[in-house]
C-alpha cells in the first residue's frame, strides 16, 4: 500500500467513525420529542435522559485516551462502535425510562471512546505534513454525519417508518462500521498498542503525560475553553436573537441549523488555512471574522440575518480545526492520545459552563450586549 493511498485510507475511515458517532448523538434531539409523546414523559425526565448521555460521554472521555496505550486506539475505537451500536438496538426494544436510561448510557459510552482515539490516529499518520488539514477535514465529519442522521431520521419519520426501526437501523450501521474501522486500520497498521520505547523522545523526556510543554499546553487549554465556552453559548442562544426580530419560534431554531452547516464547512477549510498563514494568523483571523460577522447578525433585519449565520458559523466553529491541531505541538506521539483526551474533556466542561455563564450576563446585561462580549485574545501558545 503506498504512502499516500494508505494515509487517505486511515482519515476515511476515521472521518467515518466520527460521522456515525456523533451522527448518532445528534439523532437524539429528533428522538426527544417522539418518546416524550410515546412514553408520555415530562420534560424533567427528558432532560434526565440527555444527562445520562452525556454524562457518560463526558466521564470516559480521559479514560479513553489512557487506555489505548494498553490496548490501542483501533481496538477501543471498534469497542466505542460497538457499544453505540447495541446502545441504539437495545433503544428499540425500549418499554420503560429504565431501558431507555441503560440503552444511552451504553451508546454515551461508546462515543467517548473516538475523539481523542481518532485525532491521536490521524496527528501521527500526517505527522510530516497536513495534520491540520486532515484534523480539520475529521472535525467537519461529524457535523456532517449530525446532518445526514437528523435528516434522515427526520425524513423516515415523515414517510411513516416507526421510530423502533429507524433507531434499530442506526444502531447496525454502527455495528457495520465498527467492522469495516478494524479492517482498515489493521491493514493500515494504524492505531495499534505503542510502547513508550517506540518514541524516540523518551529518553530525553520525563514520562507521564508526555506534555513536552507544560506553559503551552496549559495556554491551549484555557483557549479552548474559551473559545468553546462562545461557540456553545452562541449555539443556545442564537434562536432567542432570532425570536427577538419577530421570527415565529418553530423557525428560529433554523437558525442553530445554518450555523452548524457553516461550521462544518468552516471546520475543514481553517485547518487548511492554519496549514498556509500559521496557527496565530490563521486563530487571530477566525476571531476577528465572528466577532464581525456576530455584529452584522445584531444589527440586520431578520431576513439577512439567516444569510449571515452560514458566514459566522464558518468561524465560529472552525477555530477548533486550528486548536485542537496545535495539541501534536506539545505532547510526545506515544501519548496524544491523552493529550486529545485531555483537550476534548476542558472542551465538554466548558460546552456545560458556556451556556450557563451566557445566561446569567445576559439576564443582567441583556442578550445582545452579551453576544459583543470580548472574545478571546490571539493565542500565545505559538
Amino acid at each position: 500500500m503506498q504512502a499516500e493511498t494508505k494515509r487517505k485510507r486511515i482519515l476515511a475511515i476515521c472521518c467515518g467513525a466520527h460521522g456515525v458517532q456523533d451522527g448518532l448523538s445528534a439523532a437524539l434531539y429528533v428522538l426527544m420529542p417522539v418518546l416524550a409523546q410515546a412514553f408520555g414523559l415530562s420534560y424533567a425526565q427528558i432532560g434526565i435522559i440527555r444527562a445520562t448521555n452525556n454524562t457518560a460521554m463526558a466521564l470516559f472521555e480521559m479514560p479513553s485516551g489512557l487506555l489505548s496505550e494498553w490496548f490501542g486506539e483501533r481496538r477501543l475505537l471498534v469497542f466505542g462502535l460497538v457499544c453505540a451500536g447495541f446502545g441504539y438496538v437495545y433503544l428499540a426494544t425500549a418499554s420503560s425510562l429504565w431501558i431507555i436510561l441503560v440503552s444511552l448510557l451504553i451508546a454515551g459510552t461508546g462515543a467517548a471512546f473516538q475523539h481523542a482515539l481518532a485525532s491521536s490516529i490521524i496527528s501521527r499518520t500526517f505527522e510530516s505534513g497536513g495534520r491540520r488539514s486532515a484534523l480539520g477535514l475529521y472535525n467537519s465529519s461529524g457535523d456532517a454525519g449530525k446532518l445526514v442522521f437528523t435528516g434522515l431520521f427526520s425524513l423516515a419519520l415523515g414517510v411513516g417508518m416507526a421510530w423502533q426501526g429507524v433507531v434499530a437501523g442506526f444502531g447496525l450501521v454502527a455495528l457495520v462500521f465498527a467492522v469495516a474501522v478494524y479492517l482498515v486500520l489493521r491493514s493500515a497498521h494504524a492505531g495499534a498498542r505503542r510502547s513508550v520505547s517506540e518514541d524516540p523522545a523518551t529518553d530525553s523526556e520525563p514520562a507521564g503525560w508526555g506534555i513536552r510543554d507544560r506553559t503551552g499546553f496549559s495556554a491551549l487549554c484555557l483557549v479552548v475553553f474559551l473559545d468553546t465556552a462562545v461557540q456553545a453559548g452562541f449555539l443556545v442562544f442564537v434562536a432567542f436573537v432570532v425570536t427577538a426580530k419577530d421570527v415565529p419560534a418553530d423557525l428560529a431554531g433554523f437558525a442553530v441549523v445554518v450555523t452548524l452547516i457553516g461550521g462544518m464547512f468552516g471546520k475543514a477549510g481553517c485547518g487548511y488555512l492554519a496549514d498556509r498563514i500559521g496557527i496565530r494568523n490563521a486563530f487571530a483571523l477566525a476571531q476577528c471574522a465572528t466577532a464581525a460577522g456576530i455584529v452584522v447578525f445584531l444589527l440586520v433585519p431578520p431576513l439577512p440575518a439567516f444569510f449571515v449565520l452560514p458566514f459566522v458559523g464558518v468561524f465560529l466553529q472552525g477555530s477548533t480545526s486550528i486548536t485542537y491541531g496545535t495539541v501534536a505541538d506539545f505532547v510526545r506521539s506515544n501519548r496524544q492520545s491523552r493529550g486529545f483526551a485531555m483537550i476534548y474533556s476542558v472542551s465538554g466542561l466548558s460546552a456545560i459552563a458556556g451556556p450557563v455563564g451566557f445566561g446569567l450576563l445576559s439576564d443582567h446585561s441583556g442578550l445582545s450586549t452579551t453576544m459583543c462580549l470580548p472574545w478571546p485574545s490571539c493565542p500565545s501558545w505559538r
